[in-house]
C-alpha cells in the first residue's frame, strides 16, 4: 500500500530484525522513499493509520507494530508521531520505534502481492480498504487509482 503514496521509489517485503528482545524475524516492509516529496513522519503516520497500531502485539513476536529506523534522528521523528496519534486516538499505541539491525527479502511470490493479483481475497478484504483509506484521507500525496508503480 505504500506504493500508493507520491515519493515512494520502492517496498520490499520480506522479515527484519531488531535488537533484543525483538531480535527474531518478524514480517516487515522496506520502503525506499525520496524525503523532498514525502517525509519519514508522514510514512508513519499513514502507517499507524492504516493497521492496528493500538492492538496487542509481541515485542519479540513474527507480527510486531513497529517502525524500524536506520539512523538515531530518525527514532525522535517517529515517536513523536506515535505520541501524536495516542493524543488524537486517546488510546496508548503499542507501535515500537526499534533500530533496525537486519532484514531478509520474502520470496518472489510475495513481492508485489496485490500487483500480482488484485482479486484474492487477502487483497480485496484488507488491501482495498487501506488504499481506499489513504486515497480519502491522504489525498495531497496519494497516487491516483491504478498508478501505484508496484502495488
Amino acid at each position: 500500500m505504500f506504493q500508493a503514496l507520491r515519493g515512494v521509489d520502492h517496498v520490499d517485503q520480506g522479515f527484519i530484525r531488531s535488537e533484543a528482545p525483538s531480535d527474531v524475524w518478524a514480517e516487515a516492509v522496506i520502503v525506499s522513499f525520496d524525503p523532498a516529496i514525502i517525509s519519514l513522519s508522514t510514512l508513519a503516520e499513514v502507517h499507524l493509520r492504516t493497521h492496528s497500531a493500538n492492538g496487542i502485539y509481541s515485542p519479540g513476536g513474527r507480527y510486531r507494530s513497529a517502525i524500524y529506523v536506520f539512523a538515531a534522528d530518525q527514532h525522535d521523528d517517529v515517536a513523536r508521531v506515535i505520541a501524536r496519534f495516542a493524543e488524537e486516538t486517546g488510546q496508548a499505541a503499542r507501535t515500537m520505534v526499534l533500530p533496525f539491525v537486519d532484514f531478509k527479502p520474502s520470496d518472489a511470490r510475495y513481492q508485489n502481492y496485490y500487483r500480482t493479483d488484485p482479486d484474492r481475497p487477502f487483497c480485496r478484504r484488507y488491501i482495498d480498504p487501506k488504499l481506499d483509506y489513504i486515497r480519502r484521507h491522504f489525498a495531497e500525496i496519494a497516487l491516483p487509482e491504478g498508478t501505484a508503480r508496484e502495488l
